[in-house]
């Protein structure tokens, strides 16, 4: 779609038009996805910067040019493709977590048993693509970056964020947490 950062105004509009299909081969869609997500965060007493960053996860599938299709056999890299389109909007403690999300669901097959049998069969296609599960000496050195801990918290949120029907929280809140946190970046950026 495009490789500049978005404004908080065209994040909105890329939900409006391209969040509203199903996320995948999951029974949600990838705005219900997303809302779940910053909805588990809250409940569970994350801050607004990982909250949104549990909204803002997939936004590189909404950016690609194709929609996500499951079951296609090439990983589209999400993960990276969200942090320059939210980089300067948002800061590490958005960026990092969401570009992380994807390492820690190969840290959780190797270090939690059971992990794997849990993910959906979408998610386990798309570990394949994206490496399978880490290694001890991959899972050491990705628990050795600062916000790997949030990385984990996010995957959590990730996968239990697929019910059907489960109450979302309005735009407004959203688009409220989003604004929020792209103030907490503008508030370090002022003190640095």
């Amino acid at each position: 779609m495009r490789n500049s950062p978005l404004t908080l105004e065209q994040i909105a509009l890329l939900y409006t038009e391209r969040a509203a299909a199903r996320y995948g081969s999951e029974l949600v869609s990838q705005l219900e996805h997303a809302q779940q997500c910053a909805q588990l965060a809250r409940a569970e007493g994350a801050g607004e910067e990982l909250a949104a960053a549990a909204f803002l996860h997939d936004i590189g599938h909404l950016a690609a040019r194709r929609p996500l299709l499951v079951g296609r056999d090439i990983d589209d890299l999400h993960q990276y493709v969200a942090v320059p389109l939210l980089r300067g909007l948002f800061g590490p403690a958005v960026l990092e977590p969401i570009r992380l999300h994807v390492e820690a669901k190969r840290y959780l097959c190797h270090a939690e048993s059971g992990y794997w049998e849990r993910l959906s069969p979408a998610s386990k296609h798309s570990l394949e693509l994206q490496g399978g599960p880490y290694t001890a000496a991959e899972a050491a050195a990705f628990l050795e970056q600062r916000y790997a801990r949030d990385a984990i918290h996010l995957r959590r949120w990730d996968d239990r964020a697929k019910v059907p029907g489960a109450p979302v929280p309005p735009r407004g809140l959203v688009a409220r947490l989003l604004e929020g946190a792209a103030g907490c970046h503008k508030t370090a950026m002022a003190g640095a």
